[in-house]
């Protein structure tokens, strides 16, 4: 924990401005790397140079001079930090102590230098040669029963090339286990749209926010995790478009923004009204509002209003008839108690929805983490199906990714689910019949380890320990295992918290040049809006014993699979060839990958939506019926919080930069729990108590999370929320959405059951 106390202050001033300046400028003191880090800033997202290790919203083609936000400068300055991780600061450090330690001083310790192995007789981490390394992976992995006993973990910041090469060795080894960073955030999105709209990635681009007529927002809270959005929707804004907030937390930066570019509003300290519509919806409601605003289209059509796009339902859409009646058939009191809206206020924005000749439909994971994830990803398509809302400029459906590249992972081949059409690609271009069966997601994953079937866990980037839910029986799993692989940057959780043999093999960052003997390679990128673009690194690597992805990938190939006809030596050395062997096993979309990977602003794949081309098995737009108002499953208890895990603005995925949460007023502090502060009174707590959090479920099986201070905070009323990973412990893993195995982390129900001395409120308080 920080030095300093912890203090609560309302943040009152805009997001963004000179706040983010400061944050920017003290971060890349901090990790001293003022001079590397701005010039390395200046190359961060700029033709020729490197995309963002952070979010995955797309670059504008034409760019502002410096086109980086405050957490993309925090992510770039804790890769080039001066700090190191060595071999000496092992031999001095037992593993037992390290796993004490906290997530942010583990990962200010800084970055990881050369191959270490663990040693159970010291209970250190030793140095390995790279090549000892790959040859203890080998024995382990050969030595299974069966190719599925081993899970093949991948991380968002992985780039295509790499993920490519290790989709195809681990196929070529025998399996489909890809647990993967997306089965935690954006799976929904991938296993609910294909049938809705046939592909399962979002349809609009860049341009498309300069020709929409309303932009809604929904469960994302933009100025944290996709801060350069922010741009768009000011832009939006001083254009007039209507901008519908939709969320249970009233985010700084969705109210109002400054933007650090904008050399007038800095000198003035103005900013820009961001939201014209906030709708403070209950935890689990978006539901409920998407069917009261269909609901309000339906009944004024029927009135003979020419609310519909009746040619485009027609001509592009099947299933509205059932659709119409169950929304028809819902009354307006369990729409508004559902939703936690007035009527009023579904009336009034879906008149703005109405009014719109090309809206979007942006959204995050207040959508995809629910038990009915996907199913409310589709609801989304059908009220943009209603106004004809794809196939045209200003309009579709966009989710906002979390990691760059966690997109691209997927599109070239990080799948547990992969296609038919992809296995038939791989077969004849790399000539071995990869494995048809399906493989196991993350929670798969976590329930083979716990049953003792899975033997090997190698992950490439990330942190998946912190990451997955139910954490304490998740360790458990992780420590059952015969050998985890860590492939990193910096020190984290996986590091400590690990199987009987481990293995950390230290990686170059994004920022960092790539240099073989065919001279400096390039990756690609692709961000959420589908366009694909170079990255090439401007800094040293820091040091000689960090290998690239691919170069990690193709050595352990050639170690596991040494009889394998895959010129492995030859991707290693040349990633053009990777980009080959990519165009033909994905003709129609990376057809002329060279060519077109050459366009300093990259390009873009084909998404068939975009062209009114639905991929679904029957050729056209489904509406999808989903009945009820439920997203997850309901609580008798009277004592139940619906809780939300959230990140601070202090932090990337299980990445903290600090312990303060500035525009949510939280400093120096990061076991909190934002609380309606009727509900606080509710239950005779006083304002700032600590409390323990219990999760309310049929197991048998006991999570709670002490110490945690209660802050008022204007939730909806029986909405609590506090930070993701330390509120991991209380998420089951039970409790996710069947379709995608998603955990259902935006609503765990909970109750509060102790609290500290000094916490009972003031007399005439306590009334529940």
């Amino acid at each position: 924990m920080s030095d300093s106390q912890p203090r609560f202050k309302p943040y009152t001033s805009p997001a963004g401005g000179w706040g983010a300046a400061a944050a920017t400028a003290r971060v890349l003191m901090r990790e001293s790397v003022i001079v590397k880090g701005s010039r390395a800033l200046l190359a961060m997202n700029q033709p020729g140079g490197f995309k963002c290790p952070s979010c995955a919203f797309p670059d504008p083609e034409c760019r502002e001079t410096l086109e980086f936000c405050e957490n993309g400068a925090k992510a770039l300055a804790h890769e080039a930090t001066r700090f190191r991780v060595t071999p000496e600061f092992f031999a001095q450090n037992k593993v037992t102590d390290l796993a004490k330690q906290s997530d942010y001083w583990l990962e200010r310790q800084g970055r990881l230098t050369q191959p270490m192995r663990y040693d159970a007789a010291t209970d250190t981490y030793v140095p390995i040669s790279w090549d000892d390394a790959f040859a203890l992976i080998a024995r382990h992995l050969r030595a299974l029963d069966s190719p599925h006993h081993a899970e093949f973990y991948t991380s968002g910041r992985t780039p295509n090339e790499a993920a490519f090469l290790y989709a195809i060795f681990v196929r070529a080894f025998g399996t489909n286990n890809f647990p993967d960073c997306s089965n935690m955030c954006h799976e929904p999105t991938s296993r609910g749209l294909p049938s809705s709209i046939g592909v399962g990635k979002g349809t609009v681009v860049m341009e498309d926010f300069d020709h929409a007529e309303a932009i809604f927002v929904v469960g994302q809270n933009t100025g944290t995790n996709s801060p350069r959005m922010m741009t768009n929707l000011v832009e939006a804004r001083k254009r007039g478009i209507p901008i519908v907030v939709v969320n249970p937390m009233p985010e700084r930066a969705l109210m109002q923004f400054t933007a650090p570019q904008d050399v007038v509003q800095m000198a003035t300290f103005g900013h820009t009204d961001i939201a014209s519509e906030f709708v403070h919806i209950r935890i689990g409601g978006d539901l409920a509002l998407f069917k009261g605003m269909m609901k309000v289209m339906f009944e004024r059509a029927a009135a003979g209003e020419a609310v519909l796009d009746e040619e485009f339902i027609a001509a592009q859409t099947v299933g509205i008839d059932a659709v119409r009646d169950e929304v028809l058939a819902l009354d307006w009191a369990d729409l508004v108690a559902h939703s936690g809206v007035s009527e009023e206020q579904i009336r009034r924005v879906a008149d703005i929805y109405i009014r719109s000749k090309a809206t979007m439909i942006c959204y995050g994971m207040g959508i995809t983490q629910h038990q009915e994830g996907s199913r409310l990803v589709q609801q989304v398509c059908n009220l943009l199906f209603l106004r004809g809302n794809f196939g045209k400029p200003g309009a579709g459906v966009s989710p906002i990714r979390g990691h760059s590249n966690v997109q691209g992972d997927r599109t070239v081949g990080i799948d547990e689910r992969p296609p038919a059409i992809y296995l038939d690609r791989v077969q004849s271009v790399f000539g071995f019949d990869p494995p048809r069966e399906f493989g196991h997601h993350t929670l798969e994953a976590i329930e083979a380890m716990m049953a003792g079937t899975a033997k090997v866990f190698i992950g490439m980037g990330g942190n998946f320990v912190r990451a997955v839910p139910d954490t304490e029986r998740s360790y458990a799993a992780m420590r059952k295992l015969d050998l985890t692989v860590a492939i990193s940057t910096k020190l984290n959780r996986g590091h400590v918290i690990h199987g009987k043999e481990a293995l950390i093999l230290p990686v170059v960052s994004r920022s960092e040049r790539i240099e073989t003997a065919a001279g400096e390679q390039f990756v690609t990128i692709e961000d959420s809006m589908s366009n694909v673009t170079a990255s090439r690194g401007v800094l040293d690597p820091v040091s000689d014993q960090c290998l690239p992805e691919v170069d990690i990938v193709c050595r352990l190939a050639r170690a596991v699979l040494p009889d394998s006809p895959i010129p492995w030596d030859d991707f290693a050395r040349d990633y053009g060839l990777i980009r080959d062997r990519i165009a033909q096993v994905y003709p129609e979309i990376y057809h002329d990958f060279a060519e077109r990977v050459a366009n300093p602003t990259g390009f873009h794949l084909d998404v068939p939506p975009r062209r009114l081309v639905w991929p679904t098995a029957n050729g056209k737009a489904n509406f999808l019926l989903f009945a009820g108002l439920d997203v997850d499953r309901p609580v008798d208890d009277p004592q139940m919080l619906r809780l939300a895990t959230v990140r601070s603005h202090d932090q990337f995925n299980t990445t903290i930069y600090s312990y303060s949460d500035r525009y949510r007023g939280v400093y120096n502090d990061r076991m909190v729990l934002f609380i309606n502060a009727d509900d606080r009174k509710a239950r005779g707590i006083a304002e700032q108590a600590q409390v323990t959090l219990e999760t309310i479920a049929t197991d048998g099986i006991k999570r709670e999370v002490g110490g945690l201070t209660l802050v008022d905070y204007p939730l909806p009323r029986g909405a609590v929320a506090g930070y993701y990973p330390e509120l991991n412990p209380l998420l089951p893993l039970d409790y996710y959405d069947k379709i995608s195995g998603t955990p259902a982390a935006k609503s765990i129900p909970v109750r509060i059951v102790a609290f500290g001395p000094g916490g009972a409120a003031a007399e005439g308080e306590g009334n529940l």
